[in-house]
């Protein structure tokens, strides 16, 4: 199905919005995008769209009526409740997302990676894989730059990442490898249940053939059993688990198993990203490479030399002999329980932010077990100090800001121990996003480190 984007109507005006927005108006079409924060929150100048007969419409929506719009464009992080979605809906106007639209312009083979955790470690994996391989290859997605800006340029393969939020929109979007890396409570706050941000995570496999690959996780129940819904073939990864086909922990090796052969890829000790939430992202990148039969060599040698991503356990410095770790990308619990795992040293954690419907019970007992101490920030901080004292964490402090936070941490951390920066919330009452928050962290530990 083709849609008819003479008149369109883009919601969002953020990175995801422009660039449909660009992209519309120069096929010729009438585009109106819209935001409900002001021009001046946004930091959008009404005049730099003039020239691409782009209307803005920001502070308020505009009303959706019969024969105003031919096509509405959500972006991901715009509910699909808000009225002017419901009211398309109620006219039988197309709605879609920058995702779905994009890959309809797509000409080369897409692998798509989702997953409540281990997204953007993985996807870049992948890429760096791929481009090793000599591949021409786009990452892009919900990591670095939408889709739509890149689309029509001549690649061999495109990598994604890709968000439940996007996948909400998803209706002909069809990966040639899409893999689920694991699914655990995230953005209930959203899907309102865990059946439906399954359900959602799901749509990356609805259109799938059976000459497409589904990279699933067996180590995780939710994801392992979304095989029965996989039209097309299943590859499992896991790193409990010897698998007869998929990848898997063999001998104290990455290893690759399929048609009748077995392929050593490279040890796990040589693994340069650390915990064991990355020997599982990195098991998953060697299956989705392998299924478009990338070289095992290749594979390997990106294995050994990949640094990792900003903001997922990235070292920072150190600093008396205490090392600061920036880990803003752990968003949710399990995330930054995945962080804590990853350390065998005593960790002061500073944690907190926007709950977006977790329960954080889990996430507290293992602070318990790993962290000579909690630095608590941020809008649900209330939240998190009162289901610690319950399960028993006694070493606890409140920091009205990050960098305050820092200080706090600073002044608790010992010779030997890991100040984390794990916030297992949302950024979004103090920071337009994680990456600000761990920017600022960074340049707080800098400064300090140079005092």
């Amino acid at each position: 199905m083709d849609y008819d984007y003479s008149r369109t109507l883009v919601i969002g005006a953020g990175k995801s919005g422009v660039a449909v927005s660009r992209f519309l108006a120069a096929r010729g079409a009438k585009v109106e995008l819209t935001d409900q924060k002001g021009a001046e929150e946004l930091g959008k100048d009404p005049a730099a769209f003039a020239d691409m007969d782009i209307k803005l419409t920001l502070g308020a929506y505009p009303s959706v009526e019969p024969g105003k719009y031919t096509l509405v464009v959500v972006s991901p992080g715009v509910p699909l409740t808000i009225p002017p979605v419901q009211r398309a809906r109620e006219l039988h106007i197309p709605v879609t997302g920058e995702l779905e639209l994009a890959f309809r312009f797509a000409r080369a083979p897409v692998v798509a990676i989702t997953g409540t955790n281990g997204k953007t470690t993985t996807t870049a994996l992948v890429g760096e894989i791929f481009q090793k391989a000599g591949w021409r290859t786009l990452v892009a997605g919900n990591i670095g730059k939408p889709l739509i800006e890149e689309v029509e340029r001549p690649y061999d393969v495109i990598v994604l990442e890709v968000s439940s939020f996007q996948l909400e929109t998803a209706e002909e979007f069809r990966p040639r490898v899409g893999a689920v890396l694991n699914i655990t409570p995230d953005h209930l706050d959203r899907h309102l249940t865990m059946e439906n941000y399954t359900r959602v995570k799901a749509r990356l496999f609805a259109n799938q053939g059976g000459q497409d690959f589904a990279v699933l996780n067996y180590d995780d129940p939710c994801t392992k059993n979304l095989a029965p819904l996989c039209p097309g073939k299943v590859l499992y990864f896991s790193r409990r688990q010897e698998l007869p086909t998929g990848a898997c922990v063999f001998d104290g090796w990455i290893t690759f198993l399929g048609e009748g052969r077995r392929d050593p890829v490279l040890p796990v000790q040589e693994l340069k990203i650390p915990g064991a939430h990355n020997l599982e992202n990195a098991l998953a990148a060697v299956a989705c490479s392998r299924a478009l039969g990338v070289a095992p060599e290749t594979v390997a040698h990106v294995l050994h030399a990949f640094p990792g991503v900003a903001h997922r356990l990235e070292f920072v410095a150190e600093i008396d002999g205490v090392r600061y770790i920036n880990d803003s990308k752990g968003t949710n619990p399990d995330a930054s329980s995945k962080a804590l795992q990853a350390y065998a040293e005593p960790i002061v954690l500073i944690a907190g932010g926007r709950n977006k419907g977790s329960d954080f019970t889990r996430f507290v007992r293992l602070i318990k077990e790993k962290a000579r101490a909690l630095v608590l920030l941020g809008e649900c901080a209330g939240e998190i100090e009162s289901v610690a004292r319950r399960e028993g964490v006694s070493n606890i402090l409140r920091a009205g800001g990050l960098e305050e936070a820092v200080y706090l941490a600073k002044n608790a951390a010992r010779p030997g121990d890991v100040v984390l920066l794990s916030p297992g919330c949302a950024s979004w009452d103090m920071f337009k996003n994680y990456e600000e928050r761990g920017e600022l962290f960074k340049q707080v530990v800098r400064k300090m480190k140079g005092r």
